[in-house]
């Protein structure tokens, strides 16, 4: 199994629970390209070659 590209867990929580209020534009653009990076990364590796918590992820983040 392999996440290679793939944003952690964690930055994802990280990103979700700050409010978009608070994020400088900065910030707005790091998460658009790092969701899309994400996005595509997920769609190349493929289902069978996800980790649990990154199968997990996706599954609760809708990618």
């Amino acid at each position: 199994m392999s996440d290679t590209g793939r944003e952690s867990i964690t930055d994802k929580v990280s990103a979700a629970v700050k409010p978009d209020s608070q994020k400088t534009t900065t910030e707005h653009f790091g998460d658009a390209i790092t969701g899309k990076a994400d996005n595509a990364a997920g769609k190349v590796e493929g289902e069978n070659n996800k980790s649990t918590l990154q199968s997990i992820s996706d599954t609760l983040t809708g990618k």
